[in-house]
Order: C-alpha cells, then sequence, then structure tokens
C-alpha cells in the first residue's frame, strides 16, 4: 500500500499538471495540495523536503518515505511495478 501526495503549483504549473495526467493514466490515486493556498504544506515543501521547484511528489509506504521534485515519469512508473509484478504472479 502506498499513499501519494502531489504537491502543486496550482492549474498554470504544467509539470504539476504532466504529473498528475502521467499518474491518472498508470492508475495510481493521489492527493494534490496546492501549495499556493496551503502555507503549512508550503513550508514542509521547502523546510523539511528541502525542494523549491513544483511538483513534489511524496510516496509513503509501509516501508517508509521517499520524494522527488519535478516530472520524473521514470518515477512514476517505478510505483506501478510492485502492484503490476503481484497482479503477474511475479
Amino acid at each position: 500500500m502506498q499513499d501519494v501526495t502531489v504537491y502543486s503549483a496550482g492549474p498554470q504549473c504544467m509539470r504539476c499538471k504532466m504529473t498528475e495526467r502521467a499518474l491518472d493514466k498508470a492508475g495510481i490515486t493521489y492527493t494534490e495540495v496546492d501549495l499556493r493556498h496551503d502555507a503549512a504544506a508550503h513550508t514542509y515543501v521547502t523546510t523539511v523536503l528541502g525542494q523549491s521547484e513544483a511538483p513534489v511528489v511524496v510516496v509513503a509506504t509501509t516501508s517508509g518515505t521517499r520524494h522527488w521534485a519535478g516530472f520524473r515519469p521514470d518515477e512514476i512508473a517505478a510505483l506501478t511495478r510492485p502492484s503490476r509484478a503481484i497482479r503477474e504472479g511475479r
């Protein structure tokens, strides 16, 4: 089980839109947080995670948390691998 959060810079952010479209296409459920309207989230992303560009994607699993910034199709594809392997009986 994984919990995915996309910290977005709003509807004008092309990398944010591309990330959300890729997650949608991959069938990955996520929560979007608009950094323009959530000061606590903005502080978390910049201070705790040390990121300065959007989107920031945070993936929390039972084995830990990881994050990345920007449009990363490779990271999105990696999110589908464990569930795909289970479905295919690997």
